[in-house]
């Protein structure tokens, strides 16, 4: 009998929402060196997220909420 693994989904939107929240957090450290690898995390953090969405992880809402709070905090 095949077991599916029906926390896939949840866990991977909360790992997600858990590193936007984390990251959004580092430019309160200071440094620019912090700052430039928070701006080179920016593009990655999209990149996840885009994969997200297209592997109907997350709702073209979330994608389009999560996106817009991402650049807003790296602006």
């Amino acid at each position: 009998m095949k077991m599916r693994n029906h926390f896939k989904i949840p866990l991977a939107v909360g790992a997600l929402v858990a590193s936007v929240l984390t990251l959004s957090l580092l430019p309160g450290c200071g440094g620019t060196t912090i700052r430039e690898n928070n701006q080179s995390s920016v593009g990655q953090q999209l990149q996840d997220l885009d994969k997200a969405y297209k592997d109907g992880v997350i709702t073209q809402k979330d994608y389009e909420k999560l996106k817009k709070k991402i650049i807003k905090e790296n602006d």
